[in-house]
């Protein structure tokens, strides 16, 4: 069977390279390898109006970290803390989010990824954490804390080796300021952090319910554990079918693929 084609968000900001500068859409090759490693093909998503059609060709989607989110997205008044704020980015994933729960494409938010979740189901967020609370290291790097994960959840099963579901603490490595405050409907909580900040929701799958949609506030692709990518990577595989080409060409991904 061809290998899943997964879509990952992309950073909308200024960038060089050789003798250039110029606003661009980008992604740390992090992501790209930890996808590339687990048997997946990437393909990087634009933050523009309308990319959420490309959805009709990808088998999983990965909503990725980057800058805050507007904060009247939530009815709040912005905090000057506050910063890097996309409305574009913000509204182009927000489309991408809709367009996979409505077609049951699998979903893993990573930081950002998991605020742009917690928003779109009216949640809000923590504008600017605490200092010392092991979230925000200097600027540029990644520091590391430990989250505890509920017994019996789906992030559990990922991360043990044993498929087990017992209660586990992980060391992880983290870069955010803000983070989950009122929780987003239908959304379970099942890390967090010693200071109570939740690290991790899922909706948990059963009948009638999104097979794979799975957030975290850390940074896998920032370390060595790639279990949560590749198993995101093999819901995509699982949920194509057997002898399925790459991408999911279903008749809902038809209609919206369709000139209208």
């Amino acid at each position: 069977m061809s290998a899943p084609v997964i879509g990952l968000s992309t950073y909308a900001e200024p960038a060089q390279w050789a003798a250039w500068q110029a606003p661009a859409a980008l992604l740390p090759t992090s992501y790209i390898g930890q996808v590339t490693e687990a048997g997946g093909v990437p393909v990087l998503l634009p933050p523009v109006p309308g990319v959420a059609r490309a959805l009709g060709r990808l088998d999983g989607l990965i909503l990725t970290g980057g800058g805050d989110l507007d904060p009247a997205g939530y009815g709040a008044e912005a905090d000057p803390r506050t910063s890097r704020v996309h409305p574009e980015r913000d509204q182009a994933e927000l489309e991408l989010l809709a367009a996979a729960l409505a077609d049951g494409l699998p979903i893993l938010g990573i930081c950002r990824g998991m605020q742009l979740i917690n928003v779109a189901r009216g949640g809000t967020l923590y504008q600017d954490l605490a200092p010392g609370a092991g979230h925000r290291p200097a600027p540029g790097t990644f520091g590391s804390h430990p989250v505890r994960i509920a017994a019996g959840s789906q992030l559990t099963a990922i991360l043990q080796p044993d498929g087990g579901r017992a209660e586990l603490t992980l060391n992880v490595p983290t870069a955010h300021h803000q983070g989950i405050a009122r929780l987003g409907d239908g959304l379970v909580p099942v890390a967090w952090a010693e200071d109570g900040l939740i690290e991790a929701v899922e909706l948990p799958p059963g009948p009638g319910q999104h097979p794979f949609m799975l957030a975290v506030q850390w940074h896998p692709e920032a370390g060595q554990d790639r279990r949560l990518v590749s198993a995101l990577v093999a819901a995509a595989a699982d949920g194509r079918g057997p002898g399925a080409p790459a991408g999911r060409i279903g008749q809902a991904a038809d209609r919206r693929l369709s000139p209208r």
